[in-house]
């Protein structure tokens, strides 16, 4: 078992490293949001791959799709940045939650690969939940949002139903709902197929494991829309007469959408993350 654990981290090591200096190069992270990958990066890998999995999924994937349409995105979104340049603070928001919980699943079984059971331990399979509910969050609020970014369709705000600008925070499309739920599948998948690749578990407890990859993509779904309710709450949208965009924040030439300015955009990452995090692994207390 520690051989396994030091074999982990050597490789932890090497391809975080890799990873965090071309996302550098690629302009996906800036020097702060790669030290801070890294490092996340390393703890996810050395605690198990298919926490690594999920992590590289969830970067990989939501690194493409930034880069998708970005001329159009540029001209909507009030803080576009080329290439999706990501600092320290959104690296944390988007993975604090995770490392905290793969940092305690690995403390209490040792560095050792564990299924999802409850007979075996309820609250190792919790933490492992609330794990795969992270991601499925993340992932499904990025994938949602860049994609219902491009679509053609007109958002509306999740609250009222009432179609507004693009860049909205809170506003929702189908083809965006679709996609969250899409990446939840993915991130599910992900855990799944490397979990076949190296735990080593009862055969029906094994197969059972299959059973997170709807998991995930319902997680998925209610991460960007618990999302959404917060951006159309708890979060200031407005139309900036001058500028011609949607921002958020007050000022005499911006005109209200919807919310309140009580969260900025990583918190409203910050708790949809955790609420999904926690429901998810209410669910696999249940399924597992």
């Amino acid at each position: 078992m520690m051989e396994g654990f030091l074999i982990r981290s050597v490789v932890s090591v090497v391809l975080s490293l890799l990873i965090a200096a071309r996302a550098y190069k690629r302009r996906s992270l800036d020097g702060s949001g790669a030290l801070a990958g890294f490092l996340v990066m390393v703890i996810h890998i050395a605690a198990d791959y298919r926490f690594g999995a999920l992590l590289l999924v969830f970067f990989f994937t939501s690194s493409k799709l930034t880069r998708i349409g970005e001329e159009k995105k540029r001209a909507i979104e009030e803080d576009f940045k080329e290439g999706g340049l990501r600092n320290w603070v959104q690296v944390l928001a988007n993975s604090a939650i995770a490392t905290i919980l793969v940092v305690l699943v690995a403390k209490m079984t040792g560095g050792k690969d564990r299924c999802l059971d409850t007979r075996e331990s309820a609250l190792i399979t919790g933490l492992i939940g609330g794990i795969i509910g992270h991601y499925a969050c993340c992932n499904g609020d990025t994938w949602s949002s860049e994609i219902g970014m491009l679509s053609n369709a007109q958002p509306r705000l999740i609250t009222t139903f009432k179609t507004v600008r693009k860049g909205t925070n809170g506003a929702v499309t189908v083809e965006g709902l679709l996609a969250a739920a899409a990446a939840g599948f993915v991130i599910g998948l992900a855990y799944v197929i490397v979990g076949l690749l190296t735990v080593e578990c009862a055969h029906d407890v094994i197969w059972r494991q299959l059973l997170v990859i709807p998991v995930a993509a319902a997680a998925g779904l209610c991460g960007s829309l618990i999302d959404s309710l917060l951006g159309a709450t708890l979060q200031f949208s407005g139309y900036c007469t001058l500028r011609k965009r949607v921002v958020g924040k007050r000022a005499p030439t911006v005109v209200k959408i919807s919310g309140m300015s009580i969260l900025d955009n990583n918190a409203v990452n910050a708790v949809s993350v955790l609420s999904t995090a926690l429901l998810t692994s209410v669910a696999c207390l249940y399924i597992f």
